[in-house]
């Protein structure tokens, strides 16, 4: 592999919160150690759907994932499958979609719930939770803190050449209190503090680093449909690519074939968007 990457996605996050509420990936666009670009997912802009897109490039009339009630083992190529085919190691600390769209589906909790399989065509290392039982009053949410631990465990022992995290810690406070409370604001200011020193030290473990979500949300805390706070998030980019324009507007369905080209993997012909870093 020419280079290793580790992809984060805060799960619900507008656009307008990271700009405004994540100050250590702000102060670092400041320093100039990471660039950052607005985002605009697919539609639906719905987790799964937006999950799908992320990993194989294509939108979710292709694929077919249509929301979060309609997960199932997709047959396009995806990051997971092309890194393997290149020879490098894959690893997952994410939700069970992750695991049933791009491993094994149905998800079964005892088997799938952590497995290290080093021959697998798609993820060799997974850790996953389900939230089952999230709600309102109950987010069953793991702690960022320990997600981003465990992802640099994986790193560390298994030297992963593609790592993913992703986290509904955001998304589930923004469901609840929607997005002028004070409530999140907080959640974002101890999301962002947590993030931090794991960024710092991926980057000096050698990796390149892209902290994004899948979506964003809007004033009542709803998201899956077209407008800029449901569909717009931001993207921020650690690494020694050259980028586009500070005002230039990614797509959702570009962050596949991008992350391959960076790593030296081979882009699935469906994977039809140009990369974004150069």
């Amino acid at each position: 592999m020419d280079r290793k990457i580790l992809l984060i996605i805060l799960d619900g996050v507008p656009y307008r919160n990271f700009r405004r509420l994540f100050g250590n990936l702000e102060g670092w666009v400041d320093s100039g150690d990471a660039r950052v670009w607005k985002l605009r997912s697919v539609l639906p802009s719905i987790s799964a759907s937006c999950y799908a897109s992320i990993h194989t490039g294509v939108t979710p009339a292709e694929h077919g994932c249509t929301g979060n009630g309609n997960v199932f083992r997709l047959g396009h190529k995806d990051v997971f499958s092309q890194v393997r085919e290149a020879g490098g190691v894959t690893g997952a600390v994410t939700h069970s979609f992750w695991s049933q769209f791009f491993n094994r589906h149905p998800f079964d909790y005892v088997r799938d719930i952590e497995y290290d399989e080093p021959d697998s065509s798609t993820i060799n290392h997974g850790r996953f939770h389900t939230m089952t039982g999230y709600g309102h009053d109950n987010q069953m949410t793991p702690s960022d803190v320990d997600l981003y631990a465990t992802l640099t465990n994986l790193c560390l022992r298994f030297g992963l050449d593609y790592g993913i995290l992703h986290t509904c810690t955001l998304d589930s406070m923004g469901h609840r209190f929607f997005h002028d409370a004070r409530e999140m604001d907080h959640a974002c200011f101890v999301a962002d503090e947590m993030l931090a020193p794991f960024i710092t030290r991926w980057r000096q473990m050698g990796y390149e680093v892209i902290v994004t979500a899948d979506h964003g949300q809007d004033d009542r805390g709803h998201h899956g449909g077209r407008c800029a706070l449901q569909q717009e998030t931001a993207l921020y980019y650690f690494g020694e690519a050259e980028g586009p324009a500070d005002d230039f507007v990614i797509d959702q369905l570009q962050l596949a074939p991008t992350l391959l080209r960076r790593m030296g993997a081979p882009v699935a012909e469906t994977m039809k968007a140009a990369p974004f870093l150069q």
